[in-house]
């Protein structure tokens, strides 16, 4: 395969090292913030098996992304346990020479029984994403779906398979469950899980995003080093999205991902392939790059090696740092859902 040997950077000096991809828009829950029932109703027409990439065609492009400098690999969705025969695709992904690390985010529901046969495949590890442990306001943030103690099964059969380290990922909102993160914290400190408490943002449009819902990693970490005082680490490699703290008393760690109050758009070095073939450079981005279709239509590797060379040299996205002066001036972007674009 003769293709682009050269490795983009943007228009900001960021290169391209990490690939998210989307297997699938279809999720078993349905999250406030995310796919809310009145909208996500059971009429709402997802994509056909037609329109979302198969697995060939996923590890075509992610062959060329690979190339061009991706090194980290992380399967999300829609909810990706969703997708039959997703440890097929992560075989075949682990054997891609570039490839260092595979991680895949999931709601938890599914895991206890797929964990053991992915890592067999090849995961490394997964992410899984948990607002609260209190059963009450976990069924109320997760849209009435699935049930906590199935989420506690699949992170611990995480572990047990050796899908580690195991993180939990926690969108934080005011008056919803921000008074409950003591509790999710000490749920999981002295596990080797990882919690990592993400400031609640304005991904899409539908979740009808104020910024005074938006608790800031700065005031949580405040109010967790009450209780455990924290200490900040350095961070594992440059573009790490969260900023890392361990508890003083050596009962573990826990990360902010704090994209409203601290941005970290410089160092963003993440590209998002959607399940229908969208390349996507920014979670807040409006629109995409159609790869589906030139691959469909008999594009040889070097063409579309091209298109995503082309695409991520013309990069110049800084949302989250332009938020602030772009409400301040009354203009709404018509952003990308998260169940889409991939979280």
């Amino acid at each position: 395969m003769q293709v682009l040997d050269n490795r983009p950077v943007d228009r900001l000096d960021r290169s391209l090292r990490d690939l998210r991809i989307s297997v699938t828009d279809r999720c078993n829950f349905r999250c406030t913030y995310c796919m809310p029932e009145e909208k996500y109703h059971r009429h709402f027409k997802f994509m056909t098996t037609e329109e979302r990439l198969d697995f060939e065609e996923i590890l075509r492009l992610t062959r060329l992304f690979a190339v061009a400098g991706v090194r980290k690999l992380r399967i999300t969705g829609g909810e990706p346990l969703l997708r039959p025969a997703l440890g097929d695709l992560i075989g075949d992904l682990r054997e891609l020479p570039g490839i260092e690390e595979i991680a895949l985010t999931t709601n938890g529901i599914l895991l206890a029984q797929h964990a053991a046969e992915l890592k067999a495949a090849g995961l490394d590890r997964v992410t899984v994403s948990l607002d609260a442990i209190d059963k009450k306001v976990f069924r109320e943030m997760s849209g009435g779906r699935g049930g906590l103690g199935r989420v506690f099964d699949g992170i611990n059969a995480a572990l047990e398979a050796g899908l580690t380290p195991v993180k939990i990922n926690a969108v934080v909102q005011r008056g919803v469950n921000a008074h409950l993160v003591p509790d999710l914290l000490e749920r999981f400190r002295g596990t080797g899980v990882i919690v990592r408490l993400i400031e609640y943002m304005d991904v899409g449009n539908i979740n009808h995003w104020r910024e005074s819902d938006t608790v800031s990693s700065a005031e949580l970490r405040e109010r967790i080093a009450e209780r455990w005082p924290l200490r900040a680490v350095p961070s594992n490699y440059d573009g790490e999205v969260a900023m890392r703290y361990e508890y003083e008393d050596g009962a573990g760690e826990v990360g902010f991902i704090s994209s409203v109050t601290e941005p970290f758009c410089g160092s963003c070095h993440r590209a998002r392939l959607s399940s229908d073939g969208q390349l996507f450079t920014c979670l807040f981005a409006a629109a995409g790059t159609n790869l589906r279709e030139p691959m469909r239509d008999g594009a040889s590797d070097e063409e579309l090696a091209g298109i995503i060379h082309k695409v991520w040299t013309r990069r110049a996205d800084r949302y989250s740092e332009q938020r602030a002066e772009l409400i301040k001036n009354g203009r709404e972007i018509q952003k990308m859902e998260m169940y889409y674009i991939g979280g």
